[in-house]
């Protein structure tokens, strides 16, 4: 997938959520001082900023991060099996979204 195709997936997928509902300047036209020598990735993160919006693989980091301390307080067998599996799957999502990027951007 292609630069532009991957930032126009990423801005309807948040478009979708509503997540760019009555954001500032909405439906005015961009001046010349936003479009001028800027890329799409560049425009489409800060589209995301503008919305609060933080790409997915920040998201998945932030989730794995909080969620390995809470590993090791948990007592139960099946909830600390429970939630390693959940663990797990994030840091798969991760995976799949880094190996994504990098094969991507090359």
């Amino acid at each position: 997938m292609k630069l532009d195709k991957m930032a126009e997936h990423q801005i309807r997928q948040t478009q979708a959520r509503g997540e760019m509902d009555n954001l500032k300047g909405e439906g005015k036209p961009l001046s010349s001082g936003q479009t001028s020598n800027a890329s799409v990735e560049g425009f489409g993160y800060k589209t995301m900023a503008n919305a609060g919006v933080l790409p997915e693989e920040i998201v998945l980091k932030k989730e794995i991060a909080a969620l390995i301390p809470t590993i090791e307080g948990i007592a139960d067998p099946v909830e600390r099996r429970a939630t390693m599996k959940q663990l797990a799957d994030l840091q798969m999502r991760l995976g799949i979204h880094e190996e994504a990027r990098k094969k991507y951007f090359g």
